[in-house]
């Protein structure tokens, strides 16, 4: 297999050891990196020339080969994205003079409205895990049970499904209300609890410490959602899959149903609640309140709404006028 020449894997390890350390990249986000990456050093070598040495021409010529290859237009944008940040960085280490990828431009993105379910589709699922645990016994209870609370603490607190799986059992040890987390970028925030996800956590880690439903290797355990997993901990698929098998169990559309799909029904009911776009930038853990403004269109209905049912020129031609 071919690969860039030496000083273009230096240039670009340099850069992604940046992304670890400065800015906490996860390791999807640098794999990801690496590989564009090595994509534009290996096009770069056909055309007779190292990373540091690419022109403007050699950097849009890259960017025609990409639309060539039939790559999609999000893959596309986010390979320009990797190309612009490593000249960046780049620059500011000396290592060019001048930027080449400062005029590239990449593939205009069609932001896409979240999924989201309603909040009668959202207590109907939330009431069926519920009932589950009511009825299922042993082992098959403590599983219920297990699933119950993490949707309960999913939709509570709108947390990421990365974040909920591998919750340690320490977060409990503070305030009741509030969870603290660690997200993206190793940054913290608080989290709130409300009664029922409270109560559901309390019923499950009663059984959890009940030798007849669980194994000792479990109890234990350093986390909140312990299994048998190389991770230790429940998974994101796992989670993802028993997810699905409630939604149907509910009387949804599975397909429309996911853990992710929890954080964006919290966002978009907090906010046809009233709740403020900056707060809840800060609770779903954006480092920027553009990734937040996705859920404007929740806010645009609620405003249009207000407008329709209050202002005296809204009203239908069919209403007297005195």
């Amino acid at each position: 297999m071919n690969q860039p020449d030496p000083a273009s894997r230096t240039h670009i390890r340099t850069f992604l050891e940046m992304q670890a350390a400065e800015k906490g990249s996860a390791r999807n986000t640098l794999d990801a990196y690496a590989r564009d990456l090595e994509d534009l050093a290996l096009f770069l070598d056909d055309l007779g020339c190292a990373v540091e040495d690419a022109s403007p021409a050699g950097l849009t010529a890259y960017v025609t080969h990409l639309t060539d290859q039939g790559f999609a237009t999000a893959t596309r944008a986010r390979k320009i994205s990797a190309v612009r940040q490593l000249y960046r960085f780049l620059m500011m280490e000396g290592i060019v003079e001048e930027d080449p990828a400062a005029g590239l431009s990449g593939p205009k993105l069609a932001r896409a409205l979240p999924k989201t379910l309603s909040i009668a589709e959202v207590e109907r699922l939330l009431e069926t895990a519920r009932r589950r645990t009511e009825t299922a016994t042993g082992r098959e209870r403590l599983r219920a049970l297990r699933l119950h609370a993490m949707l309960e603490v999913l939709y509570a607190s709108g947390m990421r499904v990365s974040e909920l799986v591998a919750l340690p059992r320490q977060v409990l040890s503070g305030d009741p209300r509030v969870l603290t987390i660690t997200g993206k970028g190793q940054r913290e925030r608080l989290v709130p609890l409300n009664n029922e996800a409270r109560m559901a956590l309390d019923r499950y880690l009663t059984a959890l410490a009940d030798p007849e439903n669980t194994s000792p290797t479990l109890r234990p355990a350093k986390w909140l959602f312990p299994a048998r997993s190389a991770e230790g901990h429940v998974t994101r698929q796992h989670l993802g899959v028993e997810l699905k098998e409630l939604a149907s169990e509910a009387g949804l559309d599975p397909e429309r149903v996911s853990p992710h799909v929890l954080r964006h029904a919290f966002a978009s009911h907090l906010l046809d609640r009233g709740a403020d776009l900056r707060a809840v930038q800060q609770l779903l853990g954006h480092a920027d309140i553009s990734t937040t403004q996705i859920y404007t269109h929740v806010l645009e209905e609620r405003l249009k709404k207000i407008v329709y049912e209050h202002h005296p020129l809204a009203r239908t031609k069919s209403e007297p006028s005195g």
